[in-house]
């Protein structure tokens, strides 16, 4: 585990367009492996909650990796492709609705980022981030130095590199979901809770992808007879 490092990150420099600062500083401080993690899938009523775990090469484009939310689909493809070739070391992690039920939505996205950076770790020859920049305001609960970003996508080029690896990850999972469960159309919302999707609820009730504790599904489980979990208040 690397010592904090000794400059406040709170009064770094982050000139405009520069998404690399913080992985730049880290460097520079002797940090040679720089981890971004980042979660999709926190607040859709079905499927997992998938995190990804990233560390980008010091050298090259990164500033081609942007906020997932903020690109197209197919914008995300095409990076998603790029990661996957670019010398980027990635690890992905989920949770899976039973799982989000017993712990709660935080607890699960943390533990999906927890997950990523194991399998990150096994992607890099067993050897461990040294720090993570992870996006939000919680950490995750590993013995590694890490800092906490809120809208952090926006901040760093590998959390950015990671909600694009998360999303898509989740996305393909989703439309191989409608292939199961056609009459959700998981392919078009991938399981938020659109006005479509409410109504597919109420007109079929769950399916084993949809979380039972959340509102808009939490009902229909007591409706159609099953023992529903506690509800879960929020999305943290």
């Amino acid at each position: 585990m690397i010592p904090c490092v000794s400059f406040p990150f709170s009064a770094l420099p982050s000139p405009p367009g520069d998404t690399f600062s913080y992985e730049r500083h880290l460097h520079q401080q002797g940090v040679s492996c720089v981890a971004g993690v980042d979660e999709a899938g926190r607040g859709p009523l079905a499927g997992p909650v998938v995190a990804a775990c990233v560390i980008l090469p010091r050298e090259g484009a990164y500033q081609v990796f942007q906020d997932s939310k903020k690109l197209t689909a197919r914008q995300r493809e095409q990076l998603f492709e790029i990661l996957q070739h670019n010398g980027a070391l990635i690890g992905v992690g989920m949770a899976d609705p039973r799982e989000i039920e017993t712990i709660n939505i935080l607890q699960a996205s943390l533990l999906a980022m927890k997950r990523a950076m194991i399998e990150c770790t096994l992607a890099n020859e067993g050897c461990p981030p040294d720090y993570l920049l992870v996006d939000g305001g919680f950490e995750i609960p590993a013995a590694v130095s890490q800092l906490t970003l809120v809208k952090g996508e926006s901040k760093s080029a590998s959390i950015a590199a990671a909600s694009i690896i998360a999303k898509v990850t989740r996305d393909r999972i989703m439309a191989e979901a409608h292939t199961r469960y056609p009459q959700y159309g998981f392919h078009r919302h991938q399981g938020y809770p659109t006005k479509a999707h409410r109504q597919a609820i109420r007109c079929y009730g769950p399916c084993p992808l949809h979380r039972r504790t959340f509102r808009g599904v939490a009902e229909f489980v007591r409706t159609v007879g099953e023992e529903a979990p506690p509800a879960q208040g929020g999305l943290w």
